[in-house]
């Protein structure tokens, strides 16, 4: 019997529960390693922070999944691994064998080059943290013991995130005013979108008194204190980190091939470079040669394929491949039930746009939740 190992629950490894479920495979023990039963799904995140969704309906319960799938959850971090001999260390120190090991545990906010960022911020990622960390924060804005709150990074992530904070503070009735700031070292908000959409992001923050700090690259934090390369400071109690992705630190030192930024070397087969037996998909890895940003759209896009190949490696079958879309629809809420959509050269917004966004988000949702039995 082959064993193959799923490390991580992101996007692109439900699908794979989900298709083995549908699919079942004769001599294949299957095993799920995550360190949370509930895994998030990022398109509906801001929505939860900004209080329009509950938190049952923006998570997936990976035991019932696994279930289906007929896999073993082990509830633990992976730590190390080791490809020479096909093994994975645990947090709790134990051993796992492997045949074929797939990757999908996602990223974390690059901190490295911004000293006192691990001390001084509260990073997005992971989203288990990042919500307990802002429940705390709420119950410190009411109290009065926080008075500002500022977001680095200037992509998608932190508009949203920062937005989605604002609306839910904003329904508090708050009897002190909260100062909001969205720092980025690029020269403008959200590079890689539209230019319209750009636009109605900053027209939205300027109406909403958000203080936006663009070509401001941040090489300090200290408490209560941004400190800029210019030499610029900005004060701010609670400093939110969005900035972007990282890889995973273990991977350094797992003998698996890793580009220039450390993520996971992988082919078109969704295959690493150097182990024909690893497969990783999502934030971190990335394809050879390709250009597409670290996003969830693209996670979920590689569910299927990876399911596929997953399937034709244990059966020593020819693999197939998986191109990534040359672009992405993109729909970012702005706080409220409303949303801005951004492809190519084009944009539009609208309260419609939330509610087109919602139902695609609750279809994604539905079939991770709603198992057949």
């Amino acid at each position: 019997m082959k064993k193959l190992v799923l490390l991580g629950g992101g996007h692109a490894h439900i699908e794979v529960l989900r298709q083995f479920g549908l699919r079942p495979l004769d001599g294949v023990e299957l095993v799920l390693v995550s360190p949370d039963r509930h895994t998030p799904y990022s398109g509906m995140l801001p929505g939860l922070i900004a209080g329009h969704y509950e938190f049952h309906e923006c998570h997936i319960d990976l035991e019932p999944l696994a279930r289906f799938a007929g896999a073993r959850f082990v509830q633990v971090n992976a730590t190390a691994m080791d490809p020479r001999q096909h093994r994975i260390t645990l947090a709790d120190g134990a051993v796992l064998d492997y045949d074929i090991v797939s990757i999908d545990v996602g990223s974390t906010p690059p901190a490295h080059g911004i000293d006192g960022a691990a001390e001084h911020a509260i990073p997005v990622r992971p989203v288990k943290s990042f919500l307990a960390a802002w429940e705390v924060l709420i119950a410190n804005i009411q109290s009065g013991a926080v008075r500002s709150l500022t977001v680095v990074g200037g992509g998608a992530a932190g508009v949203e995130v920062l937005l989605a904070m604002q609306h839910r503070l904003s329904r508090l009735q708050l009897s002190h005013e909260l100062r909001h700031a969205l720092i980025t070292d690029m020269p403008q908000l959200l590079a890689n979108h539209a230019h319209g959409a750009r636009a109605t992001f900053v027209r939205n923050l300027a109406r909403k008194n958000v203080e936006v700090h663009c070509a401001t690259r941040i090489v300090r934090i200290n408490a209560k204190t941004l400190i800029a390369e210019s030499g610029t400071r900005i004060e701010a109690d609670v400093i939110i980190l969005a900035t972007g992705a990282a890889a995973p630190q273990w991977l350094a030192s797992s003998g698996i091939a890793l580009n220039d930024k450390k993520f996971i070397n992988i082919n078109k087969y969704l295959q690493s470079t150097s182990h024909s037996d690893i497969f990783a998909v999502g934030d971190c890895a990335t394809i050879a040669g390709a250009i597409y940003p670290k996003s969830g759209v693209y996670a979920v896009r590689q569910g299927p394929p990876l399911a596929e190949n997953l399937r034709r490696a244990l059966r020593s079958e020819s693999l197939i491949e998986y191109t990534p879309q040359p672009r992405a629809l993109a729909l970012i809420s702005t706080g409220e039930q409303h949303a801005i959509a951004s492809y190519g050269p084009l944009s539009f917004h609208g309260n419609w746009v939330w509610r087109w966004k919602d139902s695609i988000d609750r279809a994604f949702m539905a079939k991770y939740q709603k198992l057949p039995t």
